[in-house]
């Protein structure tokens, strides 16, 4: 009996982990960076971006037989590129533009951590709801900075760190349902028919 719908053993179930460290640590120095190297923060921010991205990418291509919402993770790896992309060509950005760019992308990766929780409830996952709930801090967060994208402005570095280590949350815990997701599938294909707790 078919419990879930993915069809292969997930490959590369690392890379969300890797662009949640990565998220957490921008977030992390976002807090540390004082609003005086505006500039140098909004370049190490965009290139970490767009690196995330490009992790995102390679999940989602290499995945794209085994998921059934690979398109998803697809979407949201070529938001984090193109948004990253804009951000490093254009380094003079204003507090407000920067604002209103990392408003979008947030809001965009919450909804997806928001679909991504049902689905990984259809899989059997119990802890599901910890992977919903950041995703709807996410959306509210995001919500809160697009309302009121000046007072964004004010404390960037603030505002951008807790937005990226939300973030950098909602990709660990994905990560971590994927990878217990795949374990349970390769025992399962190997005859091992004992419940496993995840």
């Amino acid at each position: 009996m078919k419990k879930y719908s993915i069809n292969n053993a997930l490959k590369f179930w690392y890379l969300p982990l890797i662009a949640g460290i990565l998220h957490i640590s921008l977030g992390i120095w976002a807090f540390l960076t004082p609003i005086g190297s505006f500039l140098a923060l909004t370049v190490f921010l965009s290139i970490g971006i767009a690196a995330a991205g490009l992790l995102e990418l390679i999940y989602a291509f290499s995945n794209r037989k085994s998921l059934t919402n690979w398109g998803w993770h697809l979407i949201g790896g070529l938001l984090n590129l193109i948004v990253g992309i804009c951000l490093v060509s254009n380094p003079g950005i204003s507090a407000l533009m920067l604002s209103v760019f990392i408003g979008v992308w947030l809001l965009f990766r919450s909804i997806m951590a928001t679909i991504n929780a049902f689905e990984v409830k259809r899989q059997g996952e119990r802890k599901w709801g910890w992977l919903l709930a950041a995703g709807i801090s996410g959306v509210l967060f995001s919500a809160m900075i697009l309302w009121n994208p000046v007072f964004m402005g004010v404390a960037i570095g603030l505002w951008m760190g807790v937005g990226l280590v939300i973030l950098g949350i909602i990709h660990i815990a994905l990560a971590m349902i994927l990878r217990k997701l795949k374990t349970y599938q390769e025992r399962s294909r190997s005859g091992f028919n004992d419940y496993i707790e995840i």
